[in-house]
């Protein structure tokens, strides 16, 4: 008798087999290594800005980028997706620094990344079920309007020059990859416009006009705060509500990218890993942050990365850049990154989802909804409030259109003594509000049947219907006999009738 075994793999190619893709293969670490670079250089003048928000030195947001970034690398769930400074997190915190001090800011984000890894390890992620596809379409056109918008300051009160090096650039990023796409097309953008702008030394807003770049490296250390009660009573709030807005941009934004790249991902793991990441950028005096839709799709969707290097290079070219090279940085032209975010916000819309005959095929509620989330987040500028109020106008859509599938009809027997209601449809709070009024308690037989055969008994407001139903015609001298229900039906109404309120 034979048997059949598994060669054993020689301890080299079991080491080949464990190499990561971007070693395995040149040309996956190539793009990889051009993707960090880009999305460093558009990370640079973002973080800036959003210090400038949270009110501290811009050196902050940049060292909390780099922490972010190289973090959650090695602990995150989400291959290829950036995390650095955002806005999101810089709106909440800044009223924090604003009264309390740059100390109380610090302290906040390392106890923010604990509420994130207790969230993450309680499950948070799994709630990314109940966000439904009309507020995943409205979140993702309405970043994509906000990444337009951040630039629009850009291209207001500029020399006159800013308008054509825009131009030069998307046409660069349309044009170059029809040539070859070796190299991202943003990275030659950005070279190619700043040697015109420093060769031909026109005058254009820099990024060194955003702020001083840092020349060292951050170093670790404790958030300058008395250790005390009244501490953690005063930033508790502040990071309770950064580590929820980081948490949802976050698993949305890694949702995103696993419906680009056609790969799943572990939300669990990107939950707690975000929070090491803002402990660790605590640590280091960082300002904390979430992932950043906009780099992220500058990453996957426009330089094609797909792996963790380019998110940890993004994160180390960041600091080189930064250190090393500072004044040659300083020299790139707004305009240039302008161009990229441009070109991001153009390729992130979907524009499927506005499309005529898309509009005219999709339930009037379900677009309701799309725009609705547009609105709330363009209007707040807070990702995940347009998200939370999406989602439950979508479950208020949902229960009206459920509501209105439950029916009753009514056949009386032959001999006029009986008559059988059959109930059709879900049966829950929004139904079953509406239920008792279907039914003739004065002119109905003495004996009355309700068959639920074709219904389900979801809550107690159902229950409570059934019971005062059976009340109003008790109080007539009927008799009421409830049939046809399924098990968990009948487990759900033995265990609640008669200890609700029957009165309606």
């Amino acid at each position: 008798m034979s048997s059949l075994t598994t060669p054993s793999l020689s301890p080299a190619a079991r080491l080949r087999g464990l190499k990561p893709d971007w070693l395995a293969d040149a040309k996956v670490w190539r793009t990889e290594v051009l993707a960090g670079l880009v999305v460093a250089l558009a990370l640079i003048p973002e973080a800036i800005s959003f210090s400038v928000i949270a009110g501290v030195d811009p050196a902050l947001g940049l060292f909390a980028s780099f922490t972010m970034a190289v973090t959650i690398a090695v602990v995150g769930g989400r291959r290829a997706m950036i995390s650095a400074a955002t806005g999101a997190v810089a709106l909440v915190i800044a009223p924090l620094n604003r009264e309390h001090g740059l100390g109380h800011l610090v302290a906040a984000v390392i106890l923010a990344g604990l509420f994130q890894v207790v969230l993450g390890a309680l499950g948070v992620a799994k709630l990314m079920r109940f966000i439904p596809r009309s507020v995943m379409v409205g979140f993702v056109n309405s970043l994509a309007v906000l990444i337009f918008m951040a630039q629009v300051p850009e291209m207001r009160d500029v020399p006159w020059a800013v308008y054509p090096l825009i131009a030069g650039g998307l046409a660069l990023m349309v044009l170059f990859p029809r040539i070859t796409t070796v190299v991202p097309a943003p990275l030659v953008s950005i070279v190619i416009l700043t040697a015109i702008t420093v060769g031909a030394a026109i005058a254009v807003p820099t990024v060194g006009d955003k702020g001083a770049l840092p020349s060292s490296l951050p170093a670790p250390g404790l958030p300058d705060v008395p250790f005390t009660l009244d501490t953690l009573t005063t930033i508790a709030p502040y990071a309770f509500a950064m580590a929820l807005v980081g948490l949802m941009e976050s698993l949305m934004t890694a949702k995103l990218v696993d419906d680009i790249t056609d790969t799943p991902s572990n939300k669990t793991r990107e939950s707690v890993g975000q929070g090491i990441a803002n402990i660790v950028t605590g640590f280091f005096g960082g300002m904390g942050g979430c992932a950043m839709i906009g780099q992220t799709m500058i990453n996957v969707k426009v330089s094609g990365a797909r792996t963790r290097l380019s998110t940890f290079l993004a994160g180390a070219f960041l600091m080189v850049l930064c250190v090393a090279f500072g004044p040659i940085v300083s020299d790139i032209p707004m305009a240039a990154l302008v161009a990229v975010m441009v070109m991001v916000s153009f390729a992130t819309f979907d524009w499927h989802s506005v499309a005529p005959g898309t509009l005219r095929r999709m339930p009037a509620g379900e677009i309701a909804v799309m725009v609705i989330t547009v609105v709330c987040v363009v209007a707040t500028h807070n990702l995940a409030i347009g998200v939370v109020v999406g989602s439950v106008t979508a479950m208020v859509v949902f229960a009206r259109r459920v509501a209105r599938f439950a029916d009753v009809t009514s056949v009386t027997g032959p001999d006029g003594a009986t008559v059988v209601h059959r109930v059709t449809g879900e049966l829950f709070f929004a139904s079953s509000n509406d239920l008792v009024g279907r039914f003739d308690y004065a002119n109905d037989p003495d004996h009355v049947v309700i068959d639920l055969s074709a219904a389900h008994i979801w809550d107690a407001s159902s229950v409570a219907a059934l019971d005062a139903i059976g009340a109003k015609y008790a109080r007539r001298g009927k008799t009421v006999e409830i049939t046809g229900l399924n098990d968990p039906s009948a487990r759900l109404h033995g265990r609640l009738t008669g200890e609700l309120a029957a009165e309606h």
